[in-house]
């Protein structure tokens, strides 16, 4: 099975308080990988009931001192969400940086 990759996912954009972006009266829609990925980040396990097992619960992990742990977490969840991670790494700066797209299935 090979994949080719989109450009990115679109879906609703969502502004900084979470609350959907609306502009001339209309929901607004556009690139929502980096949207995707930190509601990933952020849910803990059970919180999609549709995906019980999707979520990293990062708040949680932030405190333990095994960030290999939550590297291998974040990459199996964005991978189980249809990304293809080349790279996901913390920065010097301490930021995560996460290096993916999502792979088109064919299915649209």
């Amino acid at each position: 099975m090979t994949f080719a990759y989109k450009k990115s996912m679109q879906d609703f954009v969502l502004d900084e308080q979470g609350d959907l972006k609306i502009q001339g009266g209309d929901f607004v829609a556009g690139h929502s990988d980096e949207q995707h990925q930190q509601h990933i980040l952020l849910a803990n396990k059970g919180e999609y009931k549709e995906f019980p097992e999707l979520g990293v619960g990062i708040v949680q992990m932030l405190s333990d001192d095994n960030y290999t742990g939550m590297l291998i977490e974040a990459k199996r969840n964005l991978e189980y969400d249809g990304m293809k991670i080349k790279d996901i790494a913390y920065k010097e700066d301490g930021k995560l940086s996460i290096d993916g797209k999502y792979k088109d299935n064919g299915k649209g």
